[in-house]
C-alpha cells in the first residue's frame, strides 16, 4: 500500500480514535466546550464524536474520501475555539499540563493540511 493510499485510512483512524474517546470520556471534553456555545457541553461533546466518526467513515470509502477530507479541514479549523479554551483554563495547572495545552492550537494546522492533502490526492472519480 502507497503513502497516498495509507494516508487516508491513517487520518480516518485518527478521527475515529477521537470520535470514540468523546463517548468512552466525555467528561475531559466537556470541560473544554467554549462557554459561548448555545446548549450543554454534552450534547457538543457527543455532536462533535458523532461528527468524527462520520468523517472517519466517509474517509473510508473511495467515493466519499474527497469531500469527507475538504470537510475534516473544516471540522479541524471549527474545534480550534475548543482549544482555545482548554489553553485558557489550563493556564494554571503544571506545566507539563500547561504545554499540552499549548501544543494543541498549532497541531490544528498540519491536520488541515493533512485533510486538504488528502483530498487533493484523492481522484474526483475514484475507480469502482
Amino acid at each position: 500500500m502507497s503513502p497516498n493510499q495509507r494516508s487516508p485510512l491513517l487520518l480516518a483512524g485518527l478521527l475515529a480514535a477521537a470520535g470514540t474517546a468523546h463517548f468512552a470520556g466525555p467528561r475531559r471534553f466537556d470541560a473544554i466546550v467554549p462557554r459561548f456555545l448555545p446548549g450543554t457541553p454534552r450534547a457538543w461533546t457527543y455532536a462533535s464524536g458523532a461528527v468524527e466518526l462520520a468523517l472517519a467513515a466517509g474517509l473510508s470509502v473511495p467515493r466519499t474520501r474527497r469531500a469527507a477530507a475538504l470537510a475534516s479541514a473544516a471540522f479541524f479549523v471549527g474545534v480550534l475555539p475548543a482549544n482555545v479554551q482548554m489553553a485558557v483554563d489550563w493556564r494554571r495547572r503544571p506545566a507539563p499540563l500547561r504545554a499540552a495545552a499549548l501544543a494543541r492550537l498549532p497541531l490544528q494546522v498540519p491536520l488541515v493540511l493533512w485533510a486538504r492533502s488528502v483530498a487533493r490526492n484523492t481522484p474526483d472519480r475514484p475507480a469502482t
